[in-house]
């Protein structure tokens, strides 16, 4: 898993509707490894088939609950699970929690709430390996960068360092890649929350950073202006 948004997702939920809604707002946040299962019975044989890096659980299921899902699937492996229910009681919410799932959410509930609430969860729980999979090489074209030593690889051998900024800038895009970080997010990653900087001088470590990791600096195939927003680092065959 490069990015949150790599990891595979299990959907377990007997309202067709709901789960259609689900697939639809997690594709849009950019999650695209997504399986889903409308009861007990398939949800395991998901399970089993294509092990998932998170569960979303509904409790009320038409061959059990998903409390005893959780059980029986967990004892094959630590995945971590949100809860979703229709019922608020603070004794189920509780015994939810208690079982070890990571959240609890109650229908109906806030689409953004529950995108949310997955990224928290993912963030929490992979951390480690997200970093590392952050970190080492980065291919960009014929270009390569190792991000732990700050160089960037030309096709003939040869290496172009990166300041410290410019490497900071690029892992932070490189750990959202193919998504838009907004100038402010990428002001706090590499300055600090409490920084107040103008958008030039962003713009200017930017323009330093294209003329080392792009063939045509002028031309820019992977890092993107977004105008008016912020920057992204194009995936593979990607804009």
């Amino acid at each position: 898993m490069q990015t949150i948004y790599d990891a595979k997702l299990l959907l377990v939920d007997d309202t067709p509707e709901l789960l259609a809604l689900l697939c639809e707002h997690l594709r849009a946040a950019g999650y695209h490894a997504i399986t889903t299962a409308a009861d007990c019975a398939s949800a395991r044989i998901a399970f089993e088939t294509n092990r998932p890096e998170l569960m979303v659980l509904d409790i009320n299921l038409p061959d059990g609950d998903g409390f005893a899902l959780f059980r029986q699937l967990r004892a094959q492996a630590d995945v971590p699970a949100l809860f979703l229910s229709a019922r608020d009681a603070d004794a189920d919410r509780l015994f939810g929690l208690g079982l070890g799932a990571d959240d609890y959410l109650t229908k109906p509930f806030l689409m953004q709430e529950l995108l949310l609430r997955v990224q928290h969860i993912l963030q929490r729980a992979y951390r480690a390996e997200l970093q590392r999979g952050a970190a080492g090489r980065l291919q960009l074209g014929a270009r390569s960068v190792e991000l732990d030593d700050a160089l960037v690889q030309l096709p003939d051998g040869k290496t172009i360092p990166l300041t410290a900024t410019e490497r900071a800038l690029l892992q932070k895009l490189a750990e959202n890649r193919g998504h838009i970080l907004t100038y402010d997010t990428l002001y706090a990653a590499v300055w600090g929350q409490d920084y107040y900087g103008c958008e030039n001088t962003l713009n200017v470590h930017m323009r330093h950073l294209r003329e080392k990791i792009e063939e045509n600096a002028s031309k820019p195939r992977w890092l993107v202006t977004v105008r008016g927003i912020g920057y992204k680092l194009a995936g593979e065959g990607k804009p």
